[in-house]
Parts: structure tokens; sequence; C-alpha cells
């Protein structure tokens, strides 16, 4: 019984941390957020067709397998030039991403989770080509 009772409060205290803690690390600003410059990118992966981004931030980059979903998110590194970061999307996956910041205009992408019912893992190149055309909006 004294048993059940200690495990129970531990559960609740770990959560009470693991919460507290992720509320204080959402209330502070990503440092790798900053080391981009915005504009187009371009998002290379081996075998597969490049794709453009208009970028304000680096953000969009963690979740190129869950574009536009509303996902929670939990920083496991934050540096000014690298950044690993898993989310979860509900029903429709979840992804682990690794971002290496090698310029403001070159970001190297490491991702990989579940994604439609489906695995996914690959690197991409993720390279600034210019500006960002007014009326554009995501990717094309």
């Amino acid at each position: 019984m004294k048993r059940s009772i200690f495990c129970s409060l531990l559960a609740l205290g770990v959560a009470g941390w693991v919460s507290a803690a992720g509320s204080v690390q959402s209330a502070q600003p990503l440092l790798a957020t900053n080391a981009i410059t915005p504009g187009n990118w371009r998002i290379q992966t081996e075998g597969m067709p490049s794709k453009t981004i208009c970028l304000g931030d680096i953000l969009p980059l963690l979740q190129l397998q869950h574009p536009q979903q509303i996902c929670s998110r939990f920083t496991i590194v934050d540096k000014p030039d690298r950044m690993t970061v898993h989310y979860s999307c509900g029903n429709a996956g979840w992804g682990r991403t690794s971002l290496l910041v090698s310029t403001p205009r070159l970001v190297l992408v490491d991702t990989q989770g579940i994604a439609r019912g489906e695995p996914f893992a690959y690197e991409a190149e993720a390279r600034r080509i210019g500006e960002c055309d007014p009326a554009s909006h995501g990717p094309r």
C-alpha cells in the first residue's frame, strides 16, 4: 500500500516537473530561430524533388513531413547553431528533427518519424535562394 502511494506521488511529481519545465521552456525563445536569413529557401533531399519555402524563421524546417500541422514540441537541444526537437501532431504522426545551422543561408536537416501512418527518415539541405515573393505562402 505504501509503495503504491509512493509511486503515485512520484508519478505526479515527475509529471508536474515535466509540465513546469515545458512551460518555462516554451516561454523562452529558441536560440537557433534567429540564426537564419529570412527569405525563399530550397529544400533538397536526395532522391526527392526539391521544394521551395518562404521562411521567416527556422521553425517550419522542424516539421518538413508535417507542414501546417499544429503540433506540440519538446526541445531536446537548443544552441545558436543547432537544435533538436521532438514533436507530436496527434493522429497525423510525430517526428524528431535535428537542425545544424552551417551559415545563415545554409541549414542541414536530419529528420525521422511517422507521417500518414508511414515511417520516414532522411537528411536534407536547406539553402536560401532569394527574397520571398510577397504573394507566396508556404511550400511550392
